[in-house]
């Protein structure tokens, strides 16, 4: 980017990116326009008792704004702080009278920073307990051969079979 593209005359400006950063100073933003940026607003009517309800919080304005519509400014994170604006100009701050709901509904948080790594690698521990158990063997289907036809159990030693259905042993008189 650097090589090719701000060196490449720009077909608006008739000049390179790299010469047109050069010609002005930049002129950052001042930490109050930087915060009115990032504000958000919403539109309330003033009611008979000069007051606006934002997300059931109410705040008490100018009584001079009865029956207008008036907007809002606040940050999403901290409904405290309101400031109240009428046909573009500042009025002033509303006061909290009732304030239930500290942030915007629609407000949410940064993400928390994930968990420190322990280091210990779960899922190559469970790869390497499985290599180990399987040392490398693949498993031979046709080694395993056909169940028997008999009913006897794996892991009976004696191979005598159960006659009862559930294998509960013998049967009881008066159980069924």
């Amino acid at each position: 980017m650097e090589v090719v593209y701000h060196r490449r005359i720009h077909g608006e400006t008739k000049t390179t990116p790299l010469a047109r950063l050069g010609q002005g100073a930049r002129v950052l933003p001042s930490p109050a326009l930087l915060r009115e940026a990032f504000m958000w607003s919403q539109k309330r009517t003033v009611t008979k008792t000069a007051t606006v309800s934002l997300h059931a919080n109410q705040y008490e304005v100018d009584a001079a704004l009865v029956g207008q519509v008036c907007e809002l400014i606040f940050d999403p994170f901290d409904l405290e702080r309101i400031e109240v604006r009428f046909q573009g100009r500042p009025i002033g701050l509303a006061v909290p009278v009732r304030v239930t709901r500290r942030t915007h509904p629609q407000a949410r948080a940064d993400a928390k920073p994930p968990p420190a790594s322990t280091g210990i690698d779960y899922l190559g521990l469970v790869a390497e307990r499985r290599d180990a158990e399987l040392s490398g063997r693949p498993i031979d289907y046709a080694a395993l051969g056909d169940p028997p036809d008999d009913d006897t159990m794996p892991g009976d030693d004696d191979g005598a079979s159960d006659d009862a259905v559930g294998g509960d042993g013998p049967e009881q008189e008066g159980t069924r």
